[in-house]
């Protein structure tokens, strides 16, 4: 696993020069996200289609 310190260092290795600080932290922030969702997926704590359309059904009209 790569330090976070190390992970940023490479993220803003690949983005332009002139990107503000609100691109910088909603890229840390999607890729934040996606680790978190790895994790999720590894750790096996996701839906199958058919939970996640029997919870939906009970917000909205299918």
């Amino acid at each position: 696993m790569v330090p976070a310190k190390e992970e940023v260092k490479l993220l803003l290795e690949q983005l332009p020069e002139d990107a503000s600080l609100e691109e910088i932290q909603y890229h840390i922030y999607v890729r934040q996200k996606i680790e978190r969702g790895l994790e999720d997926v590894d750790a096996d704590r996701t839906l199958s289609e058919e939970e996640f359309e029997a919870r939906m059904s009970k917000w909205i009209e299918l």
